[in-house]
């Protein structure tokens, strides 16, 4: 008799006072790509109840299930119930943007003296990493004590960047219910790297409707300045007092329709915030008033963009919920936007023989 195959338990579980487990790594097969390679699924659980499922391909956070002020669970991040969804055209929902996040003027950067043109996505412009960026490819997976180290070679060329790049990212779920992201890479050529998670998060529990009531921290009073286009003019400007400023905490939705060009500009927030000092600093704080749920984030990048998902447009999603413009939020922490074209701008710029490595932390509580 032939027994149900079901998910392999990957780690055995370690325990707290000898008893209660303290984190397991489950994974299972999910499904294959239309190549036929075959796409795992992996839980993540700590001892307090949190859970985090992750996929390899395009290294999608597909849930994060955390408890609210009275203790109930809900998931947390926008997606889809099955793979499918991920597979298509969708918003970026929780994958690896690669291998440069966010946006390249025109389609085209110098390094070294040569231009390098890379594939235009978004009108005239690249927007994470081209056509068949990172969040299409499928990584191998290697386990890790409490999460999975998920691995990416981007060949040479790829979308018009030079190098061969060798991509690590490892997702680990700790016991404070932090969600920590290790970015490791290095190349073969002069190249130019700007990696970042773009889940969509609703603090209420994905498909509650908009994120408009959620309170927003973020410590910084300037952006980079862009162009109708969202691509960054080069300036580093002030928003000190605007419907920008996130240094005191404003809900979402209290300035979102203003009269105000950079808002005019986005539809909404979607703007590079310019974070001050190194190491890992504090990035922003959410916190959704009606469950209580808290996320805090920590970064060694120098920006996190703001996006409050205003291009959704009745996207089906898990459970049959459908989510529309402003469902979700997105902190993208990263490099700043058209890097490889502004000097003046933190380096993008990744050498031979040097290590990029970069972390960032969502870390939840309930208050």
């Amino acid at each position: 008799m032939r027994l149900l195959a079901l998910p392999t338990l990957l780690l055995l579980f370690m325990s707290i006072s000898g008893s209660s487990p303290a984190a397991s790594v489950e994974s299972s097969i999910w499904g294959k790509t239309p190549a036929g390679e075959e796409v795992k699924l992996f839980t993540l659980r700590n001892a307090k109840g949190m859970e985090v499922s992750l996929t390899n391909w395009g290294a999608y956070i597909v849930a994060v299930k955390v408890a609210d002020k009275n203790g109930r669970f809900a998931d947390v991040v926008l997606g889809f119930d099955t793979l499918d969804g991920y597979l298509g055209k969708n918003p970026f929902f929780g994958c690896i943007a690669g291998r440069y996040a966010n946006r390249i003027g025109h389609a085209k950067f110098k390094l070294d003296g040569v231009e390098y043109p890379v594939t235009a996505n978004s009108g005239k412009h690249q927007l994470h990493g081209g056509k068949e960026g990172f969040d299409k490819k499928l990584w191998s997976a290697k386990p890790t004590p409490s999460g999975v180290a998920l691995s990416y070679t981007s060949p040479d060329g790829e979308e018009g960047y030079p190098g061969t790049l060798q991509c690590t990212v490892t997702y680990t779920l700790t016991e404070d219910n932090s969600l920590k992201i290790d970015y490791h890479a290095t190349t073969d050529k002069p190249t130019v790297l700007n990696l970042t998670n773009h889940a969509y998060f609703n603090l209420a529990g994905e498909g509650s409707g908009d994120i408009l009531s959620h309170e927003l921290t973020i410590p910084t009073a300037q952006i980079t300045a862009t162009d109708d286009d969202l691509i960054p003019t080069g300036e580093i400007a002030s928003i000190k007092g605007t419907p920008l400023d996130f240094t005191s905490p404003h809900e979402i939705g209290e300035r979102i329709g203003a009269d105000f060009k950079p808002l005019v500009q986005g539809i909404g927030y979607d703007h590079n915030y310019v974070l001050s000092g190194s190491g890992l600093k504090l990035a922003a704080t959410v916190k959704d008033p009606a469950s209580g749920r808290v996320m805090t984030v920590r970064t060694t990048e120098p920006g996190v963009q703001l996006y409050t998902g205003n291009h959704l447009n009745g996207v089906p999603g898990k459970g049959g919920h459908i989510y529309a413009k402003r469902h979700g939020f997105c902190l993208e922490t990263q490099h700043y936007p058209d890097s490889p074209n502004h000097p003046s701008f933190p380096s993008a710029t990744l050498r031979p023989g040097e290590n990029f490595s970069s972390t960032t932390i969502y870390q939840f509580s309930a208050e």
